[in-house]
């Protein structure tokens, strides 16, 4: 794939993570490299503390399943994740196996997850969780970035995403970014994002360079 053989063996940003560099470095002014990924893997979030989002690799699965474990029923969307702990973890290396995988990362700890999956479609599914201490803080939102400034190279036409009705908060942000409404169920929306949409290119600026990206 794309972002893994080109930016994970040859730069091992797969390897950062938040204690890797400063507490209080600040990205803000920098205009990136050609070296760099398709979105700065470092942002701050709400609350102004430094996160990470890099690749997932094998030495995360232990520290993603803790994640998983924070997550309740009310945090499903269409039965997933699993709550029990072997469908979870069969879920999971689904997910890890099929799909292509990125975390968030705060001080070595695992706060979300976002993923595309199966990456052998033209239009993937993408599904996205974050921590429960971690909600409420523009982490979600940045991994949506994230995964879309990655897939615009990548051989995709669209990336789909299920919602539940009554989660309007996600809906909410999914529209902010791009997506449209495609189809309705009594309980679920489907969103769909093209990936020749400007923004999803605009996503790819460095951080000097973007403000409501």
């Amino acid at each position: 794939m794309y972002g893994k053989e080109r930016y994970s063996s040859e730069h091992n940003f797969s390897n950062m993570t938040t204690s890797d560099v400063c507490n209080i470095w600040d990205n803000s002014e920098c205009e990136g490299t050609v070296d760099c990924p398709p979105r700065c893997p470092r942002f701050f979030d709400k609350k102004g503390r430094p996160m990470m989002v890099r690749e997932f690799n094998s030495n995360d699965y232990s520290s993603l399943i803790k994640m998983y474990n924070s997550l309740e029923v009310d945090d499903q969307t269409m039965g997933v994740p699993p709550q029990k702990t072997k469908a979870l973890e069969q879920w999971l290396d689904y997910i890890l196996s099929e799909g292509w995988n990125l975390i968030a990362n705060h001080d070595d700890r695992i706060v979300g997850h976002g993923a595309v999956t199966p990456q052998s479609e033209d239009e993937p599914e993408f599904v996205i969780f974050v921590h429960r201490e971690y909600r409420d803080r523009g982490i979600g939102t940045e991994l949506v970035k994230q995964v879309l400034a990655y897939t615009e190279s990548m051989d995709y036409r669209n990336i789909v995403l299920d919602v539940a009705k009554t989660n309007q908060r996600a809906i909410n942000v999914y529209e902010s970014l791009g997506f449209d409404i495609v189809s309705e169920t009594p309980m679920y929306k489907q969103m769909q994002m093209p990936l020749q949409k400007p923004d999803v290119q605009a996503f790819q600026q460095p951080p000097a360079d973007r403000e409501a990206y």
